[in-house]
């Protein structure tokens, strides 16, 4: 039996798989709130507890932060986790640790079902030229970079999501100067995220001094912010949420086109996480591929690049699977 995780600032996914002839199969799969424990050890003993102890010969496990020296501090969350640690504490011989990404990244490699992708972009890629970007926004942002080596796909992590904040216009230049008042340093991650979302809204009511009415204060306050202000936008209820959400979309594009010029994705960049396919509808619209393209002498090149929302939800788990699987 085998063994995978995707560890998110917000939740943690849990999933036994059975390997046989190079096929994955899902077992049991269960989420919870990663603060719901101290440690992911406690999470995941409670997991094999519930569903009967089962003997696992490999583990695997995409977490958020940067893993170095097979062990990682999770960004969002008081975790240090450590593949040895694991190993002793949970009594399986072989545990692995990757950035959520790179576990992303190898499972979006692996998607072979075409609904599992949407493309904002078709782009014209060179024949034959294998290199790609993953570029994901949800509790945190993340990035990963996959390329061909000539015999299969090498993944390479990284933490692009603390990358220096770069504004577009006058009004972003205000949001970077706000919330360098709060905290110091401005990346990426402070905008294009959940709490990133509620960041841009915040500014953007007092940069507009326009008062927060108190039906939204109601929703904000009992409900999770990110999402009720993405709802607010997208049924048209309040035009500061629209502006912070197609703000936040255009970011988003102005980002992802940043680190595919960064890593020379030419192959394709696909957008992964919760966020892009809840506001779907929204990529698909304007603000996202412009803002893309918008690169100077690159962009025609820009334009050039195939773009694809990650449909898939499993994408990390199974990616994890996979590793897990290698490494039996």
């Amino acid at each position: 039996m085998l063994l995978a995780g995707d560890i998110g600032g917000t939740r943690t996914r849990l999933a036994l798989y059975e390997s046989a002839g190079g096929t994955l199969s899902l077992v049991q799969t269960t989420t919870y709130p990663s603060r719901s424990a101290s440690t992911l050890e406690e999470l995941v003993v409670q997991f094999l507890s519930a569903h009967g102890s089962p003997e696992v010969s490999a583990a695997c496990f995409g977490v958020a932060g940067g893993v170095v020296a097979k062990q990682v501090r999770a960004t969002n969350l008081p975790w240090r986790v450590s593949e040895s640690g694991l190993a002793h504490t949970l009594g399986i011989p072989r545990v692995r640790l990757l950035n959520d990404l790179e576990a992303a990244a190898h499972g979006v490699l692996a998607i072979s079902d075409p609904a599992s992708l949407f493309t904002l972009q078709a782009g014209e890629p060179p024949a034959g030229h294998q290199r790609f970007i993953l570029v994901a926004a949800g509790t945190g942002l993340g990035v990963a970079a996959m390329s061909w080596d000539g015999h299969r796909y090498q993944v390479r992590p990284s933490e692009g999501g603390h990358i220096d904040f770069a504004p577009q216009d006058e009004v972003e230049d205000a949001l970077l100067v706000s919330l360098r008042a709060r905290f110091g340093h401005v990346s990426y991650e402070r905008v294009l995220s959940g709490p990133g979302l509620v960041n841009i809204y915040r500014f953007l009511r007092q940069y507009r001094n326009a008062p927060e009415p108190a039906w939204l204060a109601e929703r904000i306050a009992q409900q999770d912010p990110a999402a009720v202000i993405s709802a607010a936008a997208i049924g048209q209820e309040d035009p500061v949420c629209d502006e912070a959400l197609t703000r936040f979309v255009s970011i988003y594009g102005a980002a992802a086109g940043n680190f595919a010029l960064a890593a020379l994705s030419v192959g394709g960049v696909y957008i992964g996480g919760a966020i892009a396919v809840k506001n779907l509808a929204r990529l698909e619209i304007g603000p996202f591929l412009q803002s893309f393209a918008a690169k100077g002498r690159f962009t025609e090149a820009m334009k050039a690049m195939p773009v694809h929302v990650v449909l898939s939800t499993d994408a990390a788990l199974m990616g994890a699977a996979a590793c897990a699987a290698s490494s039996e």
